[in-house]
């Protein structure tokens, strides 16, 4: 850790998370009272996630510990509460992740941990906060968010026209019933449930259209009240259209049988949850974001990118490459991934970009002089080399929280990962800054 310290006080590290708090508000640098250092920020939000912690956790251990108000350059001032620390880490957005990543590779090139001659890529899955998605499950969400957003216009509005019901407590029944239902095999139990589903459907329909009632009678209001009220308001349009998509999912999977139904929603909370299904024994199904992780000697990784929609890993290699390029400054010699990634295009374009070992297996050939290729001792050793991607993934997921995105959207997703990567980055370059000299005096 002394090591990193070291390199977290780079200029630029620091200046890009300077330039990003400036951005935060129109006039962040000329009112206002001052902000927390960028450096402090940074150091705080690399903390978090090489302990793993949560933004509570986060605030103890740094109030409690010297060594933590040391390394975080807060020393004997007051340690940002956790809704602050939360509000100080949503200032460095994906973009800012980023680029502090990108430099902290530029590091390692310069500092000779990384000299581009090696690469291996690999794939995988980091879920979303969300429960295991059902059709009943996801309209009592969303029913209870539009009864709670409703209610808390009635409040803030004094009264209201259209009285707010409380439905709530048919509407739990139903979902709890439906469970139960599910339980009981057979046209009876199928019967049965389909019953109840009508009855759920029936009830969230009055929801959302007491819901638009209540929209309606908001949109009449003055503009002061509107613009009081416009949160919520823009809060229950948004849950009003995800309800209506899951009603209509619902019908075409329970009425009409069709399990491919598309668009597909399995959370009306982060709505860009994708259902991937990477063939694991133990998780055949997985629901959020797939995330490309490349590494180069020394277990730096060299790039991650979290993808909107899910690629096939074949398209991913010869962009790979180009990037390992760019960002270390030389064309690896040995190229190594899975044979999700095999394309005989891919293998000719990798040749002509200059790459000697190419190590992806294809498992689907039938020719002999493939496979005596893939019987050589240089493919074999490229194959070794290339399962310790599974295992840096794993390091991230378990040490850094890369099984599961705690943070919000499509950009709190990059930001997860990106942080989760820069805090395994930094405690790699620093054993290995900390180990030189040992080396060099033996």
């Amino acid at each position: 850790m002394r090591s990193a310290d070291r390199l977290l006080d780079d200029e630029q590290l620091v200046d890009r998370v300077f330039e990003a708090q400036g951005k935060r508000f129109l006039k962040s640098r000329t009112r206002g009272r001052k902000q927390t250092p960028a450096e402090v920020v940074l150091r705080l939000l690399i903390l978090k996630h090489v302990r793993d912690w949560s933004y509570e956790v986060l605030e103890r251990e740094v109030r409690a510990n010297l060594v933590y108000r040391t390394f975080t350059r807060i020393g004997a001032e007051k340690v940002p509460d956790a809704k602050t620390l939360g509000r100080l880490g949503q200032v460095a957005g994906p973009e800012v992740i980023t680029d502090l990543h990108r430099r902290l590779v530029e590091i390692a090139v310069e500092k000779r941990l990384v000299s581009g001659k090696r690469m291996r890529v690999d794939t995988t899955v980091v879920e979303t906060n969300i429960h295991y998605p059902t059709d009943s499950s996801l309209l009592g969400d969303g029913n209870r968010v539009l009864t709670r957003v409703m209610k808390r216009v009635e409040a803030a509005a004094g009264s209201l026209v259209t009285k707010v019901r409380d439905r709530m407590r048919t509407v739990r029944q139903k979902v709890v019933a439906i469970a139960l239902a599910a339980r009981q095999k057979g046209a009876v139990g199928e019967e049965k449930r389909r019953r109840i589903y009508q009855a759920l459907l029936s009830t969230t329909r009055k929801i959302v259209h007491q819901a638009k009632r209540v929209m309606a009678e908001v949109d009449g209001m003055s503009q002061r009240k509107k613009k009081q009220l416009s949160g919520l308001r823009t809060q229950m349009g948004t849950m009003v259209e995800r309800v209506e998509q899951v009603i209509r999912q619902t019908k075409a999977r329970v009425f009409g049988g069709d399990n491919k139904f598309e668009p597909k929603l399995v959370s009306v909370f982060e709505p860009q949850t994708e259902i991937i299904r990477k063939g694991k024994a133990s998780k055949p199904t997985e629901f959020g974001k797939l995330v490309k992780i490349q590494e180069a000697e020394n277990q730096i990784v060299t790039h991650f990118e979290v993808y909107e929609e899910r690629p096939t890993d074949s398209s991913l290699l010869v962009q790979a490459v180009e990037i390992h390029q760019q960002h270390t400054g030389s064309v690896p010699q040995i190229v190594a991934a899975d044979a999700g990634f095999y394309s005989q295009a891919n293998e000719k374009r990798l040749e002509e970009m200059g790459v000697r070992n190419i190590s992806i297996p294809n498992r689907n050939t039938r020719s002999e002089q493939r496979r005596s290729h893939q019987k050589k001792r240089s493919f074999k050793q490229g194959q070794r080399w290339r399962t310790g991607c599974e295992g840096r993934i794993s390091v991230l997921k378990r040490r850094h929280g890369l099984d599961r995105s705690f943070y919000r959207g499509l950009g709190g997703m990059k930001r997860w990962v990106g942080l989760g990567v820069i805090a395994d980055n930094l405690i790699n370059m620093g054993l290995l800054l900390a180990q030189a000299p040992q080396t060099a005096n033996r």
